[in-house]
């Protein structure tokens, strides 16, 4: 059964931040970053309760080639994708974020 997804406003600014910011780096590289987040996010489209809750039914999937994490919840069929967050984040300021 695939979940149905909903990414919420600060996870797209999330993305659309990191995306500029690779895309400063090397022209292409945030059209990968995007790649990769996709396929991240497609695979918990289809199996979102791989991955342990980590905080407040809070999960995080670690997202392939780039240091970024993925926070979700699981709501009965529907995945809602809270942040999409830099790995090296103090981990307090992202409690703080996801609360």
């Amino acid at each position: 059964m695939a979940f149905n997804l909903i990414v919420r406003p600060e996870a797209e600014q999330d993305l659309s931040e990191a995306f500029h910011w690779y895309e400063r780096r090397r022209t292409g590289l945030g059209h990968d970053f995007f790649l990769q987040v996709d396929a991240g996010l497609r695979f918990l489209e289809r199996t979102p309760l791989v991955f342990p809750e980590i905080y407040r039914g809070i999960r995080r999937h670690l997202i392939k080639r780039f240091p970024y994490k993925i926070f979700y919840l699981v709501e009965e069929t529907t995945v809602v994708i809270l942040a999409v967050v830099y790995g090296g984040r103090d981990p307090q300021w992202i409690r703080k974020r996801l609360v």
